[in-house]
C-alpha cells in the first residue's frame, strides 16, 4: 500500500514552490540589499573607530517611532499585499472594534515580554503563560485517557483477524496491488539503546584549587524555619482561592443563556464578550487594566510623552530640570567630580539623578573627548530614560542621545549620551578593554547589585586605575553607600539633598498567616479612618497585586456610602512613563492607593503617599540546582527594603507605615541587606567572560561580594562540559568564541557546532527564535482554533525543527505581517527574531563562520542541538513520561509541545530549560538518538554493550582520569615558569635606587628599634 507522507509534519499543502519570477526577484533584491549592506559596512568602519566592531545592525533604522530615517531593506514596514486597507494607510483590516482591540493588546504584551525578558521566571512570566491551565488539564486528561486503554487478548486476535480480513477483501478487489511490504517493523527497534551513567570531573574542579572566598553556599533567608520564610513558601491563601473561583467561573455552564445556543440562533441573540469587572476598561492579556491606551513602547516613543501631573503640565521641560533636588547642587557636583576620579553619587529616587547627570557631564564638556555612558540594570529603564533625556536636549533618539541593550542599538555616529543594559557596557569592554571611547561612566542604580553590575565595579575599578582621565560615577539610592565607597578605595560620597519628613513605623502584634488579607483589611481600616494621604502597598508579585487590587475594589462595594478610592496596580516594571495614571492627582476627594512590586520601592516615585503597607515579601531570582536553572521565588525582604519602604511615606509630609510583621520578625528573621544577585544566580556567562578578559585566576579579580563555590563550581563544570574550558580551566578556542555570541553559552555552542555539521543557516534561525518571547499566541476563548493551526506547523520529532518550520514559511510568504495573523503568530516577536538574526549573522561573518543550509536532512541538526545541549537529556520511563537522564528527576512535556499526544514518544530527548509552573515542565523539546548522546557527551554517557564487561568500563575510566591528570601538572608547570618569567622581568625592570647624601642623615639607621627595649616598662 503506498502512502503520501508529507515531509517532517510540515503539511504537504503548506510547501509550495515560488514562481519562477519571485525567485529572480528574491535574487536581484538580495543582491542588491547585499550591495547596500557592503556599502553601510564600509561606512561605518570608515567612521570614527576604524579598528572597532562594525555596530550590529542599528535597529532604530527602522523602528515604527523612528520613520524620519532612511529605511533600509531588512525589516519591511508591512507587507504590501492583501492586508493593506483599501484607502492605503497602513495596517490590518479588523472584522471588529473587539478584534481589534485584542490585537492591540497582545501587541503591547509582545513588546512588554521582549523588554522583560531578562527579568527572570516565575508562575506568571514563563514560556507557558499564555496556555491557560484548564486547557493544560484537559490534554493532559485526554492523553491518559488513551495511555490507560489496554487491551485483552482476546480483543487484539479479534482485531488481527478483522485486519487480515479487510486485506484479503482490498486485493481481492483489485483496489491495491500487493507491495512487497515488511510488516516487522518491531525487530529494529528491539534492540534498545542502554546508556551508561558516569559523571567524569575534570581536575581542576575536584577541590584542589580555590576558586573564591566564599566557600559556604549563601542562603536568601536569615532562617529557613521561621515564621516569614514558612509563609512565603506556602503563599497566600485568599490568592488561591481567588484564582480557584476564576476558573470555576468561567469553567460554569450558564444554562439560562440563550446566546450560542441552537434556539439562541433562531431568535437571533447574539452572544456578548464578557467585560471584566473594571468598569468597562480594556483588560490586558494578563489582567491588567490598560488605564491609558497609547501605552504601546513603540508608540510612545514615537511622541512627546504625554505630561501627566500639573507639574508636568504647567512647566516647560527646562523648568522642570530646575526644579529638581540635583539642580540645587550641580556646581559643587561638577567640582567634586571634576577634582576626583571616582565619586559615589546618594540621592533619593525623584532627585534627578538618572537624567540630569548625564546631561550635566555633556554641558561641562566631557562629551568633547568621548561619550557618556551611564548603565542601567533593566532594559525598560535604559530606553524610556534616554527617550526623555533626548527630549530634554530637543533632539531625535538614537542621534545625539541613544540607548543600547541586547540585541537592539539604537545609537548612531553622532551619539553622545548612551544610556544602556550593564550587559552592553561588559561586552564592550570585551573589544576595548580600556573603555576608550568613554569620557565618563555612570553605574545608575548601583544598590539593585545585579549580576552585571558587580563584575563592572571589579573591571571599571582596574580600568580607572588605568586611565586617568575617565570619570566613574555610582550612583544609589540610600542603602549601602559606604560599602561602595570602600571597594573603590574611600572615595567620596556626595548627597543630593532630599526632603525626607519623619515617619511612625507600626509593627503587626502578630505574624500574619496571610499577607494578602491582611494587607487588604489594613489599606481599608487606613481609608475608613478618614486621614488624607494616599496609600502605597507593597506585594511579592503580579498575580497578589491583582488579587489584592480586586478585594479591595469588592470589599469598598459591600459598605454603604464608603467614601471613594483608586485602586491602580503596577507591576510588570514598565517605564515609568507608561505609568501615568499613578502620578496623576486624583480627582479632589478621592483617595490613590497602589499596590506595587519592590519597583516602587527605589525606581519609581510617587507623590502624595503618606501611608506604607508593607507586606514584606519580594520575589528574588535565585539558582535552582534542581532544574539547573534560576526561578523566581518569594523570599522575606531584607531590613535594607524595609527601611526603603517605609521611607516612601515621608516624601511629602510626615507619614506612617504599616508592616504586617512582628518587630521581633525584623529583627531576628530578615538579613540586613538583600543578597546580591551574583551570590544567587548562574555564573557561567560570567566566568566565561571573565576569562576571555585574561583573568586567569578567579580569586584575584576584585568582587565585591564573592561568589559561593558551589555556584562557581557549576558554571565552571557546565563550560568544561560545552568545551569552552579545557581539563585545566583554561579558556579553549571555542570558548574564546563563544563569548563573541551575546547568547547563552549552550546557544553559543550550538551555533558554532553548526558550522562544522554544514547546517548553520538552519541553526541560526533556531537560536534567533530562541532568543525572543513567546511566538506564538493564543487569543482568549480561540485556543482550539489557534492549537489547530499551530499544529500545521509541528514538526513532530522537533519544537526546535517546528520554529525552523515557522520562521521558513515567513519566508516563504514575503515576511508577510497578515500571514502571521492568520496563523496566530506574533508578527513583533518575528520582526525580533529577523533583528536578532541579521545581528547574530553580522557576527558569524565577522568570524569567519560559514553560513551553509543543509537543505531538508533535518536529522544533522537534531544531532547539532544535541551536540550542545546533551547534559539536559531526558529518557523515557513507563507511557508518555520522561525523567531526566542524569538526575532522575521527573521533567514534563508541557501540552504546546510538538511531541506530546502524538503517539510517538522517543526513547530519549534533549529540552531547551526547565520552567517550573505547576509540575516541571520541559521547554522546547527535540527527540534524539542514545548513540548521539554518547558520542556528544562521552563524559556523562557511553552505550552498554552485552560484551564488554564492567572491569573493561572501570579501565576506560581510570585511564581518561590518569590522562587528564597528566594535562593537569603539564598546565600547572606551564603556569609555574610563567609566574616566574614575570618576577624576572618586574625585578629587571626596576631602576636601582641611588641613595642621595642629605646633610645630617644617617646610615641604615631603622627608624624604630626591631625589638623592644629592655627597659621600656616599669
Amino acid at each position: 500500500m503506498t502512502v503520501v507522507i508529507p515531509v517532517h509534519g510540515i503539511p504537504s499543502g503548506s510547501l509550495r514552490p515560488l514562481p519562477q519570477s519571485n525567485k529572480e526577484m528574491d535574487r536581484s533584491e538580495r543582491s542588491h540589499r547585499s550591495g547596500r549592506e557592503s556599502e553601510r559596512r564600509d561606512r561605518s568602519i570608515r567612521g570614527r573607530y576604524p579598528d572597532d566592531t562594525p555596530l550590529p545592525t542599528p535597529s532604530y533604522k527602522y523602528n515604527e517611532w523612528a520613520n524620519d530615517r532612511k529605511h533600509l531593506g531588512s525589516t519591511p514596514r508591512l507587507s504590501q499585499g492583501k492586508g493593506r486597507k483599501e484607502d492605503g494607510a497602513g495596517g490590518i483590516m479588523f472584522d471588529n472594534v473587539d478584534e481589534k482591540d485584542q490585537w492591540d493588546e497582545d501587541q503591547k504584551q509582545a513588546d512588554r515580554d521582549w523588554y522583560m525578558m531578562d527579568e527572570g521566571y516565575d508562575e506568571f512570566h514563563n514560556p507557558f503563560t499564555t496556555t491557560s491551565e484548564e486547557y493544560v488539564k484537559k490534554r493532559e486528561q485526554i492523553l491518559q485517557k488513551q495511555t490507560q486503554k489496554r487491551i485483552s487478548a482476546h480483543r487484539r486476535q479479534i482485531n488481527e483477524d478483522n485486519e487480515r480480513w479487510e486485506t484479503n477483501r482490498m486485493l481481492t478487489s483489485g483496489v491495491v496491488q500487493r507491495l512487497e511490504v515488511d510488516d516487522d517493523f518491531e525487530e529494529d527497534n528491539a534492540a534498545k539503546v542502554h546508556l551508561l551513567i558516569h559523571n567524569l570531573v575534570p581536575p581542576f574542579l575536584d577541590g584542589r584549587i580555590v576558586f573564591t572566598k566564599q566557600p559556604e553556599p549563601v542562603i536568601p533567608v536569615k532562617d529557613a524555619t521561621s515564621d516569614m520564610a514558612i509563609i512565603a513558601r506556602k503563599g497566600s491563601q485568599l490568592v488561591r482561592k481567588h484564582r480557584e473561583q476564576k476558573e470555576r467561573k468561567k469553567a460554569q455552564h450558564k444554562h439560562w443563556e440563550l446566546a450560542g445556543t441552537k434556539l439562541g440562533d433562531i431568535i437571533g441573540v447574539k452572544k456578548t464578550e464578557e467585560s471584566d469587572t473594571h468598569g468597562g476598561k480594556a483588560v490586558g492579556e494578563d489582567g491588567k487594566v490598560d488605564y491609558r491606551a497609547e501605552q504601546k513602547f513603540a508608540d510612545h516613543m514615537r511622541d512627546k510623552s504625554e505630561a501627566s501631573s500639573d507639574f508636568a503640565k504647567k512647566k516647560t521641560l527646562l523648568e522642570q530640570r530646575q526644579y529638581l533636588p540635583i539642580f540645587a547642587v550641580r556646581q559643587q557636583l561638577l567640582n567634586i567630580i571634576r577634582d576626583n576620579s571616582i565619586v559615589i553619587v546618594v540621592g533619593e529616587t525623584g532627585s534627578g539623578k538618572t537624567t540630569q547627570l548625564t546631561q550635566y557631564l555633556h554641558e561641562d564638556g566631557y562629551t568633547s573627548y568621548g561619550m557618556v555612558g551611564c548603565t542601567q540594570p533593566r532594559r525598560v529603564a535604559a530606553m524610556s530614560v534616554a527617550k526623555r533625556v533626548s527630549e530634554e536636549i530637543g533632539t531625535n533618539l538614537g542621534e545625539e542621545v541613544g540607548y543600547a541593550i541586547r540585541f537592539e542599538d539604537c545609537t548612531s555616529e553622532k551619539t553622545l549620551i548612551k544610556y544602556m543594559t550593564d550587559g552592553i557596557l561588559l561586552r564592550e569592554s570585551l573589544r576595548e578593554s580600556d573603555l576608550d571611547h568613554y569620557s565618563a561612566v555612570i553605574m545608575d542604580e548601583a544598590h539593585e547589585r545585579s549580576l552585571n553590575t558587580d563584575v563592572l565595579f571589579g573591571l571599571l575599578r582596574e580600568v580607572v586605575a588605568r586611565r586617568t582621565d575617565l570619570k566613574l560615577i555610582v550612583t544609589s539610592a540610600t542603602m549601602d553607600s559606604d560599602k561602595f565607597a570602600a571597594f573603590f578605595g574611600n572615595v567620596p560620597i556626595f548627597h543630593i539633598p532630599g526632603r525626607t519628613f519623619p515617619v511612625d513605623v507600626l509593627f503587626s502584634k502578630t505574624p500574619q498567616e496571610d499577607y494578602v488579607e491582611a494587607a487588604v483589611k489594613q489599606a481599608l481600616q487606613i481609608h475608613l479612618s478618614g486621614l488624607i494621604g494616599d496609600i502605597l502597598i507593597f506585594m511579592p508579585g503580579q498575580e497578589d497585586i491583582e488579587v489584592t487590587s480586586d478585594q479591595i475594589t469588592e470589599r469598598l462595594e459591600d459598605l454603604d456610602n464608603a467614601p471613594a478610592l483608586t485602586v491602580l496596580p503596577i507591576y510588570s516594571q514598565l517605564p515609568s512613563d507608561l505609568q501615568a495614571k499613578i502620578f496623576q492627582k486624583a480627582p479632589d476627594g478621592v483617595r490613590k492607593c497602589i499596590v506595587a512590586t519592590n519597583i516602587a520601592e527605589t525606581s519609581l516615585t510617587v507623590d502624595g503617599i503618606m501611608f506604607v503597607v508593607d507586606a514584606g515579601y519580594c520575589k528574588l531570582k535565585v539558582f535552582n540546582p534542581r532544574i539547573g536553572m534560576d526561578a523566581l521565588q518569594v523570599y522575606p525582604i531584607s531590613q535594607a527594603n524595609a527601611n526603603q519602604r517605609s521611607g516612601r511615606a515621608g516624601r511629602t509630609g510626615p507619614g506612617q507605615c504599616y508592616r504586617l510583621y512582628t518587630q521581633s520578625a525584623y529583627k531576628n528573621e530578615m538579613l540586613t541587606t538583600t543578597i546580591p544577585e551574583i551570590q544567587r544566580t548562574n555564573l557561567a556567562n560570567v566566568v566565561l567572560l571573565l576569562k576571555s578578559l585574561g583573568v586567569q585566576d578567579l580569586l584575584l579579580f576584585h568582587f565585591m561580594d564573592p561568589p559561593p563555590e558551589d555556584n562557581m563550581l557549576n558554571s565552571m563544570y557546565q563550560l568544561w562540559i560545552l568545551g569552552a574550558l579545557d581539563n585545566t580551566g583554561a579558556l579553549t578556542p571555542t570558548g574564546r568564541l563563544m563569548v563573541e555570541f551575546p547568547l547563552d553559552p549552550a546557544l553559543s555552542k550550538m551555533l558554532i557546532v553548526s558550522c562544522d555539521m554544514a547546517c548553520s543557516a538552519d541553526i541560526l534561525i533556531i537560536v534567533s527564535m530562541l532568543s525572543v518571547p513567546a511566538i506564538f499566541y493564543r487569543p482568549k476563548g480561540r485556543e482550539e482554533e489557534s492549537d489547530q493551526v499551530r499544529e500545521k506547523f509541528a514538526v513532530p520529532e522537533s519544537d526546535h525543527l517546528t520554529y525552523l518550520n515557522v520562521y521558513m514559511q515567513w519566508k516563504n510568504n514575503n515576511y508577510s505581517s497578515v500571514w502571521c495573523n492568520e496563523h496566530f503568530i506574533h508578527t513583533k516577536a518575528m520582526r525580533k527574531v529577523r533583528e536578532v538574526r541579521s545581528q547574530l549573522k553580522d557576527i558569524m561573518v565577522q568570524q569567519r563562520m560559514n553560513l551553509i543550509s543543509c537543505g531538508s536532512d533535518w536529522d544533522i541538526i537534531r544531532k547539532c542541538i544535541c551536540a550542545a545541549y546533551f547534559h539536559q537529556a531526558a529518557k523515557l520511563k513507563g507511557i508518555g513520561e520522561y525523567v531526566n537522564v542524569r538526575t532522575g528527576m521527573p521533567c514534563h512535556l508541557h501540552p504546546t509541545s510538538s511531541l506530546f499526544g502524538m503517539g510517538y514518544t522517543p526513547d530519549y530527548i534533549i529540552y531547551h530549560e526547565l520552567v517550573m509552573t505547576t509540575k516541571e515542565y520541559m521547554q522546547c523539546v527535540t527527540s534524539v538518538d542514545g548513540e548521539w548522546l554518547a558520542e556528544l557527551g562521552p563524559m556523562f554517557y557511553s552505550v552498554k554493550q552485552a560484551g564488554k564487561s564492567r572491569t573493561e568500563n572501570r579501565r576506560r575510566a581510570k585511564e581518561e582520569i590518569t590522562n587528564m591528570e597528566e594535562e593537569m601538572s603539564m598546565a600547572e608547570e606551564q603556569l609555574q615558569a610563567r609566574r616566574e618569567e614575570q618576577d624576572k622581568k618586574s625585578n629587571t625592570g626596576t631602576v636601582k635606587v641611588v641613595k642621595i647624601c642629605t646633610p645630617g642623615r644617617k646610615d641604615e639607621a631603622p627608624m624604630t628599634p626591631r625589638r623592644t627595649p629592655a627597659r621600656f616598662g616599669l
